[in-house]
Order: C-alpha cells, then sequence, then structure tokens
C-alpha cells in the first residue's frame, strides 16, 4: 500500500513581500518548487508572445504602442503575478487551473471534498486550499502554518470566499508525490515543513495568544478560517451548533465588501496580481 506523500509532513510558505503567488503555486505543489525568479521569467514569456500575437495582428496600431509602453501584464513591479503565471508554473507539472464558476467544474461545485487543491485569489493576495493525505489544509501565507479545514466546512468555506468576492480556481491533474525535504533548504528560503500535530500546535497557540493575522482584504476568509479551526476540536456539537457556527462566520464576513474586486481593476485572467 501506498504511503503517505512527504512522509505525511506539509509543506508551507511563510509570506514575504508580495510574494504570496509564489507561496501560492508552491503549496499546491507541496515543496519548493519555483522561485520568484522562475515566475518573473514565466511572466516576461508570456510578455513577448502576447507583444509578438499583436504584431501578428497587422500594423502597428496605437493599442500596441500603448500596450507596449506599459509595464508588464503578468508581474508588476513589486513582485504581483498574473492568473496565467501560475497556470504556466502548474502546467510544467501537468496540472490545469479551471475556474471554478466553469460548467467542466461543476461536479467541484457540489461535492469540493472529491477534488484535490483549490487556488483563491482577491486584489493582490493569492492562496491554495489543498488536500494532502486525504485531510484539507488551508496553505494561505499569512499564517504561521497550515490550518486544517475539516471536511464538513469545505464547502461553507469555499462559498463564502465566493461570496466575499474572491476568484476561486480548481486545480487538476496528477500532483507530484514526493519533494526532497532537504531542498528547501537551497531553494526560497520562504517554506518549511511541518508534521499535522505541530501544525495544529502552531495555529493553536497563535489563535490562543493572538489574532490571526491578515491583510484587510482577506479578512472574511481568516475570520471564517479561525471558526473553523475551533470548531473542529469540538467533535461531539451538534449538527444545529455547527450550523450555528457558520451562520456567526458569515455574519463576520458580511462586514467586507461583496462586490468582487479583481487585480488593478480587471478581471483574474488578464491582470496582474
Amino acid at each position: 500500500m501506498e504511503g503517505p506523500s512527504n512522509g505525511g509532513m506539509l509543506y508551507h510558505e511563510v509570506q514575504e513581500s508580495k510574494l504570496c503567488a509564489v507561496h501560492c503555486v508552491n503549496t499546491v505543489l507541496q515543496g519548493p518548487f519555483f522561485s520568484e525568479f522562475d515566475l518573473a521569467a514565466l511572466a516576461f514569456d508570456l510578455d513577448k508572445k502576447e507583444r509578438q500575437m499583436m504584431l501578428e495582428g497587422g500594423p502597428v496600431s496605437e493599442d500596441f504602442l500603448r500596450f507596449d509602453s506599459e509595464e508588464s501584464h503578468n508581474v508588476s513591479m513589486d513582485g504581483d503575478f498574473s492568473i496565467q503565471v501560475l497556470e504556466k508554473a502548474l502546467e510544467v507539472w501537468d496540472l490545469q487551473v479551471i475556474p471554478f464558476d466553469c460548467p467542466v467544474a461543476e461536479p467541484a461545485q457540489i461535492d469540493p471534498e472529491l477534488e484535490n487543491a483549490f487556488i483563491c485569489n482577491l486584489q493582490e493576495h493569492w492562496f491554495c486550499i489543498r488536500k494532502v493525505n486525504s485531510e484539507w489544509y488551508n496553505f494561505d501565507s499569512l499564517y504561521a502554518a497550515p490550518e486544517h479545514l475539516s471536511k464538513f466546512y469545505l464547502s461553507a468555506y469555499l462559498a463564502t470566499l465566493k461570496a466575499s468576492g474572491w476568484s476561486i480556481f480548481l486545480v487538476r491533474g496528477n500532483f507530484p508525490r514526493e519533494c526532497p525535504m532537504s531542498s528547501s533548504e537551497a531553494s526560497n528560503g520562504f517554506g518549511q515543513w511541518l508534521s499535522p500535530e505541530d501544525a495544529q500546535r502552531i495555529t493553536k497557540s497563535i489563535n490562543v495568544t493572538q489574532p490571526t493575522p491578515h491583510r484587510n482584504d482577506s479578512s472574511s476568509h481568516s475570520n471564517l478560517s479561525q471558526a473553523i479551526g475551533e470548531t473542529d476540536m469540538l467533535s461531539d456539537m451538534e449538527e444545529k451548533d455547527l450550523n450555528a457556527a457558520i451562520a456567526a462566520s458569515l455574519m463576520d464576513s458580511a462586514t467586507v465588501s461583496t462586490e468582487t474586486v479583481n487585480p488593478q481593476g480587471g478581471n483574474p485572467e488578464g491582470n496582474n496580481q
């Protein structure tokens, strides 16, 4: 019988600058596979191809001159990356990124537990929700450790993110099962390997001493995630009480604008993240 991936350990990266897209890709893959320089190279390659396509479309136009004079459309000066860059990075591992509201993703909307990973984005923040060794975790780089998500709450959590304006993408394919743990020492320097027990201990410790750190644009999923973590420990709570906990979390998230906000005012398929 095949054992757990990476010996049962969880790979997590803590936020560095505005490199949440790098952290998101690596936690989807569960290993330090990409650096910011790798993603930047992919972004510049995409820029080059976009310019080439515009030139092949006919005579040089004012639109092209304006496009050519602008900064990269796939990476900003401070390190934000577009969804196309994340897609290209994951394509290296034969993984496909699919918008959550796409018809092909309908089974995931009905039963997300059958999937393996989701990418979430709002304004300039990316993070992933990933199933590792049959358990779901929130690998948000704003957290000190991955937070466990019960299967019961996964659907409610995704629905709350969507209602709060987050863009959600489904990731499908054959995920890498092993990453040499020693490679993290020579890679991007952001990552750490944690046992599920260590991750739970760190999360509990932070929740007791202080609120989970978060940006203003991620307060809705931070509040709900904390509520989920607390509820997971109450295994004997009746279903009506669980539903009440969800309702309370949804009320908290109502303070966040429900207008869909995408990076730099555009759609998530074509702007910097």
